[in-house]
């Protein structure tokens, strides 16, 4: 902790006055500082005090400091402190007298009844007979200042409940204790938060935080620590607490915060999943605070699998499967960069002509090891990763590309290409598909995109304008799985598409179900066309849900019964055959 002004260079002036010879001298640069300053002979006998130092004295009125003229320095520091600190800065002082050292330096806290105060001290050598300047500069706004910052930096501003950072520190201290019992930590969860937030705004969201920050250290014991990690996750470390007892304390904190909380007159009822993971006492193998929370972090999302508003113990199969898909996802991110994806193509059947006039693309992982992987298998790890968009490219480039090499080989097929919502939300979804038809040298009017029923109700607005613009440009737009979400039908036909593909839960009806399935399926039909808007039934997987999407008036139809998806090289040769079969079933006339 650095000085006070003028502590620096002033006693020189001093030393120079001593050498001098001039008492007066010398008292006169000790009251020009301004921080309380004494002069002592080598036995810490006073020999002079400043104005600043009779000043302090009055203000601070404590009878251990009040050493006047030929009083013993040295006792008045034993009096403010009789531990081994203060007995090494009279040593020091006493060195510093003899000549062995150049100036002494110390920090120090006066506790009295106005409250703490800091004060730096520094020391310097005057003459030879050993006289010392000492400089107390009190430096109590500094120091609250520093440790206001401390506390700030190792807190939750909002809570004031201890941070990430400090949580780390005060689990890993724990279980670097000596002696410890076992340690262990609960990760909460708050279901249902993000909802209260969205909809009551954050204001409200700020308050409710506040409060369960309030009940989690009602709940929890006195020597346990709540820190929040931010967000609405929080932890409970749980000192000399084995996983029996932190079970008991995740259901008194569940319990808490399943009460109602009231948001300014509106009762609010949430739930809590939380994860426990316990290290045992310090005959088990050294862990980590990261180790400890990961574990728990863990537990809680194995409890919110099962259903939310749970508990959950950790277990090492948690963190193997975490492994696993750590491992998965990493392979994943290489696969798009090594060209591991594949595409499959789906024939899209026109049914007034009963003739294959396009194609859907269909993105499959070629894994090294694991062989063919359908994309239900990886496309969910693929949105967790925000590996969604990147995939999304490398489909556009690859189908628009195989659309072109078709048409150059005389095979004139409209391809369609799926695009995820966190595509659709990055706002380059536009300059993406220009990018991958430019550099394919595909037209426009050979591509669709299709975005899902879904992704495209979060956000209408931004849907419209770059639905607006790709077709605009010439590229048809669809929307997919139509009849699966919960939009509106008016606020789809609405939207700037040209094509809605009809869900397969509504095509795909099961027995005894067909009327109710095919009034589903006519108003889509309807609304659409009373809009300019085709329809696709997609998911037809027998002939009388074929005939069905035809006697509904659905312009296209897909699905295992027309054919299944298939690589590139197999396209050509499977329409040549679908044109066999037709030409063999007109010659005979069945």
């Amino acid at each position: 902790m650095a000085g006070g002004p003028g502590q620096g260079d002033l006693p020189l002036d001093v030393r120079r006055a001593g050498t001098d010879g001039s008492a007066v001298a010398v008292e006169a640069v000790l009251d020009a500082l301004p921080s309380p300053t004494l002069l002592i002979d080598a036995q810490g006998t006073v020999l002079l005090a400043n104005t600043a130092w009779e000043a302090a004295v009055h203000v601070l009125d404590d009878d251990r400091i009040r050493v006047g003229i030929d009083g013993d320095y040295f006792a008045m520091a034993r009096r403010l402190s009789g531990g081994t600190g203060t007995l090494s800065l009279v040593d020091r002082l006493r060195a510093l007298s003899r000549g062995d050292c150049a100036s002494v330096q110390a920090d120090y806290a006066l506790e009295h009844r106005g409250g703490t105060r800091w004060f730096h001290l520094q020391a310097s050598r005057v003459d030879q007979a050993g006289q010392v300047v000492v400089t107390h500069t009190d430096v109590t706004s500094r120091v609250r200042a520093e440790r206001a910052s401390d506390w700030r930096a190792r807190h939750d501003t909002l809570t004031e409940l201890p941070n990430r950072a400090h949580l780390h520190e005060l689990i890993d201290a724990e279980l670097q204790r000596p002696e410890r019992g076992p340690v262990s930590v609960l990760f909460l969860d708050v279901d249902g938060f993000k909802d209260v937030n969205d909809s009551l705004g954050h204001d409200a969201g700020d308050d409710l935080l506040r409060q369960i920050a309030g009940r989690l250290t009602g709940c929890t014991r006195g020597g346990d620590t709540v820190g929040r990690l931010g967000g609405d996750e929080f932890v409970v470390l749980c000192r000399d607490c084995d996983t029996e007892g932190a079970e008991v304390l995740a259901d008194r904190c569940r319990a808490s915060i399943d009460r109602p909380f009231d948001l300014g007159g509106r009762m609010v009822r949430l739930g809590a999943s939380i994860g426990i993971a316990t290290a045992r006492d310090t005959r088990a193998p050294l862990v980590r605070s990261t180790d400890l929370v990961r574990d728990a972090d863990l537990a809680m999302y194995a409890a919110k699998a099962a259903g939310r508003n749970r508990v959950r113990l950790f277990t090492a199969d948690l963190r193997a499967a975490a492994q696993r898909k750590a491992t998965f996802a990493a392979e994943l991110r290489e696969a798009v960069l090594d060209d591991q994806l594949v595409l499959h193509y789906q024939p899209v059947l026109q049914l007034p002509s009963r003739r294959c006039t396009g194609v859907e693309a269909l993105v499959r992982w070629q894994h090294p090891q694991r062989g063919l992987l359908p994309p239900a298998e990886f496309l969910p790890t693929a949105a967790q990763h925000d590996l969604m968009t990147p995939i999304a490219r490398w489909v556009l480039g690859e189908a628009t590309r195989q659309t072109a090499a078709w048409a150059r080989a005389g095979l004139h097929l409209v391809t369609s290409v799926n695009i995820g919502a966190s595509h659709f939300s990055t706002g380059t979804l536009v300059r993406d598909v220009h990018d991958a038809l430019s550099a394919a040298g595909l037209p426009p009017e050979q591509l669709v995109v299709e975005l899902t029923e879904t992704s495209v109700a979060d956000d209408v607005e931004r849907a419209a304008t770059q639905f607006a613009e790709l077709r605009r440009s010439g590229v048809e737009v669809s929307i997919d799985d139509v009849g699966s979400g919960f939009s509106s039908f008016g606020q789809l036909v609405s939207l700037p598409t040209g094509l809605l593909k009809i869900d397969r839960s509504l095509v795909a009806h099961p027995p005894g179900r067909r009327s109710q399935a095919a009034a589903a399926i006519a108003a889509v039909v309807a609304l659409g066309r009373a809009c300019g808007v085709r329809s696709l039934a997609e998911g037809v997987e027998t002939a009388d849900q074929l005939a069905l999407a035809a006697e509904l008036g659905c312009t296209f139809a897909q699905g295992f019964h027309i054919a299944r998806p298939m690589p590139a090289d197999d396209v050509a040769a499977w329409l040549a055959a679908r044109a066999e079969h037709g030409a063999a079933v007109a010659a005979t006339g069945r």
